[in-house]
């Protein structure tokens, strides 16, 4: 591409912004002491291409620059950076012993800043209600000293079923200090689900709630409770944090009584790929994964993404909109790592009406405030107007993920909420839990792009032969290790699950299992799951990009296309679409969507028939369920094709087993 032919960015950072940047102060730091490329004022992209190009060539440096940076603590040295390359293997500063509490809670020996907030709590009164860093350092101190007259040792799992609520960072933070392995749920998740992730585990003492808050009603979790006690039976202690208001029930421990106490917290130190939590992938079509990350693995990836690509430190506030069953809430927590005040928002995303979070970014001071595509979208759509009715005069970046932001929902974001907006679109996951690509705030934005790929990781597009292809669509591939890497599954003997997960179609290489195009200018755009990819006449399509010209249709609430390869060498391709209230699924509605398919895309993109559904079924984390809809529809039975327990509304997949079970019907009578 020519330079005449670059597409004009979005947003440019102005040169003061690239200049305080703390991606900026760190690389001419790093040229300096560990031999970085030169950085060059006039050429910010060229600069940050250089950067991220010794990153992964001397990635050793790199990650030692990264430590020293950011004053890691070891308490034992390690003996090496990375022992072996090899993925998966790789063995990071080995020999080496920290805590990851320790890094999160240092700020609070700062007198300056001891009574400033650590966490911002807001419910759905929308009240923010601080906790003090010397508070907080306090209750996990009390804490952590209980949990060990429990006999909670290194490596023990402790468990929470909490919302997003202080409580659920100082017992996470109490678990870690003393090597402990924190896990954790939201409470809208049945006990079922619960049980399939918990028992995998085996924890030891339950952190849970009574009940919680959400879109204005009250949720009781009572009868929930009593059957994971009841489902556990490793369980030495039950901790009852009384959100509603209720008594303990028999035999649990009061959360008060267990963070009374004024104690300095003694933090265990661990190896570095000591456990620090186990977080859990979707589990759609079987038991959940359990991955295993390490306390040194996501302190230093950790460090490096909100530090740097985040561009977060002290006096900054930091609020993703999450719960504690995704794991962008662990990613949220680790702003304590940097010194960020970190927001915590415990209600519904729309309540009481589709402008909350603007709300809560307004009433918090919010600088980076991170949601999902699909609340932008459902803003635009509501025309929601976040500058005229907020003050968001301190936010400077809106953070996306969950799935790829279409380019409308850039250029509501740039019209809607400031022209001088940093938007970052990222793009990670939780098996890293962390990002690939995403946020650098001395870069460009482009409309419907990421911005580039993360530093000290190797992001490749990768062909079916396993070669690496620009401007071209491929998979997303990392081909060198990354300290957030999962050290392993749970109960995964062999690491054969681990492998086959990453490492089958391409060894030595994670491919992570999504469709990606890697531009020439070093950006990065995302199609969407790769094992959900459509490929018709062996062109290969992302579902986020029809998704992207449907639901720009007023008509049209949400959509779900599938691929579907038949029999004797057929491929149905139907697009199931949830209407607007209001609307109606007729011959000029669907000829609307097929000409913006056609006109927008390409005629492969038009789908072979449209077809009104009552709603779109998601994964508990809001994640469309493209590959157990693509089993249904090839005759799957509901109960081999999807775990139940995974599912928002499990009800949803019998019209897709249905529809599967008929069109098989008529292929067994055809042959």
């Amino acid at each position: 591409m020519t330079a005449a032919q670059q597409p004009e960015p979005l947003w440019e950072p102005g040169a003061d912004r690239i200049e305080q940047a703390r991606l900026t102060r760190f690389h001419d730091w790093a040229v300096d002491r560990h031999g970085a490329p030169a950085r060059s004022e006039a050429d910010p992209q060229g600069s940050y291409a250089a950067l991220h190009r010794w990153s992964v060539e001397e990635l050793e440096t790199f990650w030692e620059s990264v430590v020293e940076w950011f004053d890691v603590r070891f308490d034992t040295p390690p003996t090496e950076v990375l022992a072996g390359s090899a993925m998966p293997g790789a063995a990071w500063f080995p020999g080496a012993t920290l805590n990851y509490a320790e890094h999160a809670l240092r700020s609070a020996l700062d007198p300056a800043r001891a009574d400033t907030p650590a966490l911002l709590h807001v419910d759905e009164e929308q009240r923010p209600d601080p906790v003090g860093w010397a508070e907080l350092r306090r209750q996990v101190g009390s804490l952590a000293a209980e949990l060990r007259r429990l006999g909670v040792r290194p490596g023990d799992r402790v468990c929470g079923y909490v919302p997003n609520i202080p409580q659920a960072v100082t017992a996470f933070l109490a678990a870690a200090t003393v090597g402990a392995v924190w896990t954790s749920t939201a409470p809208d998740f049945g006990a079922r689900s619960v049980l399939d992730r918990f028992q995998q585990v085996e924890p030891v003492v339950l952190f849970t709630v009574d009940g919680y808050r959400y879109g204005g009603k009250t949720h009781d979790r009572t009868q929930t409770v009593a059957e994971l006690r009841e489902g556990l039976p490793t369980l030495r202690a039950t901790v009852h944090i009384p959100l509603l208001g209720t008594a303990a029930p028999e035999g649990a421990l009061e959360w008060a009584d267990l963070t009374a106490a004024d104690i300095e917290p003694v933090f265990e130190q661990v190896a570095f790929d000591h456990p620090l939590w186990v977080l859990y992938s979707s589990g759609t079509t079987g038991l959940p994964k359990a991955i295993v990350q390490s306390q040194g693995g996501i302190l230093l990836e950790h460090l490096k993404q909100i530090g740097l690509h985040c561009d977060l430190g002290p006096g900054d506030r930091f609020f993703w909109f999450t719960s504690t069953g995704w794991m962008m809430w662990n990613f949220l927590v680790s702003g304590l790592l940097t010194g960020t005040t970190v927001v915590l928002y415990d209600g519904s995303p729309g309540y009481p009406g589709i402008d909350a979070q603007w709300r809560i970014a307004e009433l918090t001071g919010a600088h980076l405030y991170g949601t999902s595509a699909a609340y932008v979208m459902a803003c635009r759509k509501a025309e929601a107007r976040p500058a005229r009715d907020f003050d968001l005069s301190a936010l400077r970046c809106v953070a996306t993920t969950g799935s790829p932001l279409p380019p409308d929902g850039f250029r509501w974001l740039h019209e809607e909420v400031a022209e001088d907006l940093w938007i970052a679109s990222v793009s990670g996951g939780t098996d890293v839990c962390s990002c690939f690509a995403g946020a650098v705030p001395t870069l460009p934005v482009h409309t419907g792009e990421l911005q580039a790929p993360c530093l000290g990781t190797d992001l490749r597009s990768y062909d079916p032969q396993g070669r690496p292809v620009v401007d071209e669509v491929g998979e997303l591939v990392v081909t060198n290790p990354m300290p957030s890497m999962p050290v392993r599954f749970w109960n995964d003997p062999g690491d054969a699950r681990y492998r086959e997960s990453y490492f089958e179609m391409y060894p030595g290489v994670w491919r992570h299992g999504d469709w990606i195009t890697l531009t020439s200018r070093g950006s990065v755009v995302i199609h969407g799951r790769s094992d959900s990819t459509l490929n018709r006449q062996g062109v290969r399509m992302g579902s986020a990009d029809i998704y992207e010209v449907v639901e720009r249709l007023s008509e049209i609430k949400e959509s779900l296309v599938i691929g579907v390869e038949e029999a004797e060498g057929g491929y149905w391709m139907p697009l199931f679409v949830q209407l607007a209230p209001g609307a109606a699924l007729d011959d000029e509605l669907r000829d609307r969507v097929r000409a913006a398919l056609r006109a927008e895309l390409s005629p492969r993109h038009v789908p072979d028939e449209i077809i009104e559904i009552e709603a779109v079924p998601h994964t508990l984390t809001g994640k469309r369920l493209e590959v157990p809809v693509k089993r249904l529809l090839q005759g799957t039975a509901l109960e081999k094709a999807v775990n139940p327990g995974s599912v928002d509304h499990v009800e949803l997949l019998r019209f897709y087993e249905e529809l599967g079970s008929k069109r098989g019907g008529r292929a067994d009578r055809a042959g």
